[in-house]
């Protein structure tokens, strides 16, 4: 599940064009002022005269701002004006605003099933030749897959978070001779052994975020599955060529409900397992500053949720270790979400911002603003603002296996509804098989 999938709101069909003038946005701000501006790097896009591109999404608040930030020089040395609306409500709104005709010209989509669904609608235009070639120069065959629904590719790639992090404190762990661990069976060891010495639950765990209540417990399944299957049954379970309740998706279940359902594991700072459920995502982790709870599993977009004046490094205040494999010898893998760049109409200005967005320029723009990273190989991982986002994009770099987050891929009446629900009744006190049952059950037929 993907950091901006935490709340959904249905609009009716009559509403949704009102809603889609009246959205919380941010305009691109075009002075024309090109003195202070060097140019070059915007010259192959061509320059245009009163030209608009409209832009629909999630991103909201100081992530919106630096978006828009991100393409300033772009508009002033282009000509063309780039409206982003950003709204909550996106995925929920999306598809009413395609079939009524009134959907951005762009839409930058946090779930590749979304993606698809609009695809397979007709509403969105195959992506053009310069915006191919950049995928195919900047990112993995992974990532534009992804963005490819039948054979036809769709959607650059754009920003990507690197999830399974576990959030600490290093002056805990140095106060207390902790260790990183290397296994998952080092990290059970550590967590009994915190709550022998500290007398608090280790492990502080949010799954509250409003109608995708659950979907943090999701992402602790999907690293499980990942690391104790492997790849191939990741990708079998994603697919359905495996059900959900096979014995492989069991094992992870049960795995982390010997963290999420054991009352001596959570949740820290908050009181007993109940909390789990109440508990925002957002505010989970917060009492490892209190020295209440010393273990979070967040993504590393996490980093943006610590309060103001938090020094995240591992000599600062908290820092992150990635969630270990089940042997040391075992390559690392990771789980992880981004989004993506759709067009709904076409045209030479939206062409021109489609190929910016999905070039190296632009991540390395964007990234250079902070809070962010990108799966762009053409980002130089050093703009990243962080010690954890600069080996965040090293990750994605590198030839650590990748598997893009399970939930956003299935369907959405699995990945987006009974996965989240199954995970809240399921700590609430269903069985593992009850759970897994529920949740195959809601599998759509073909």
């Amino acid at each position: 599940m993907s950091i901006t999938l935490h709340r959904r709101l249905l609009v009716p069909a009559a509403a949704a064009g009102v809603i889609a003038l009246a959205l919380t946005g941010c305009v691109g701000d075009q002075t024309g002022d090109t003195s202070d501006i060097d140019c070059a790097p915007y010259e192959a896009y061509g320059t245009f005269e009163g030209e608009e591109v409209t832009i629909g999404g999630t991103i909201q608040d100081t992530e919106a701002d630096r978006l828009v930030e991100s393409w300033s020089d772009f508009e002033t040395c282009t000509g063309i004006t780039i409206d982003y609306q950003g709204t909550k409500e996106f995925e929920a709104q999306i598809s009413v605003l395609a079939e009524g005709g009134n959907a951005p010209d762009l839409g930058i989509f946090p779930q590749p099933g979304l993606l698809q669904k609009l695809a397979l609608g007709g509403f969105l235009q195959p992506a053009p030749a310069e915006v191919e070639a950049n995928v195919d120069e900047f990112w993995s065959e992974d990532w534009k897959g992804y963005g490819t629904v039948d054979g036809t590719f769709y959607a650059a790639p754009l920003m990507a978070s690197v999830k399974g992090f576990v959030w600490y404190s290093p002056s805990e762990f140095a106060d207390n001779g902790y260790e990183i661990p290397t296994t998952l069976d080092e990290l059970t060891a550590l967590a009994e052994t915190i709550a022998a010495d500290s007398g608090h639950q280790p492990w502080c765990v949010g799954l509250g975020s409003g109608d995708a209540t659950g979907w943090p417990g999701t992402d602790w399944v999907e690293d499980y599955v990942l690391r104790q299957s492997g790849p191939e049954v990741y990708d079998q379970w994603v697919s359905h060529e495996i059900p959900f309740n096979d014995a492989a998706i069991a094992e992870a279940f049960d795995g982390v409900g010997d963290i999420l359902k054991n009352p001596a594991m959570v949740n820290g700072g908050f009181g007993d397992v109940s909390t789990v459920i109440s508990t925002e995502f957002g505010d989970a982790g917060l009492p490892i500053l209190d020295g209440q709870c010393s273990l979070h599993h967040q993504a590393s977009f996490y980093e943006g949720f610590w309060p103001e004046g938090t020094t995240v490094a591992e000599d600062g205040d908290v820092y992150a270790f990635l969630l270990p494999p089940v042997a040391t010898d075992d390559p690392q893998a990771v789980t992880g979400g981004g989004e993506f760049v759709g067009a709904f109409s076409s045209g030479d200005a939206v062409t021109a911002v489609l190929a910016y967005l999905s070039s190296d320029t632009w991540a390395n723009n964007r990234v250079s603003l902070g809070g962010v990273i990108s799966a762009n190989k053409g980002l130089d991982p050093n703009n990243a603002s962080s010690a954890i986002l600069k080996q965040a994009v090293e990750i994605l770099q590198g030839d650590t296996t990748f598997r893009f987050d399970a939930s956003d891929l299935m369907p959405a009446a699995v990945g987006a509804d009974s996965f989240w629900k199954g995970i809240v009744a399921w700590v609430s006190g269903n069985s593992t098989q009850q759970t897994l049952d529920t949740i195959e059950a809601s599998w759509p037929q073909d």
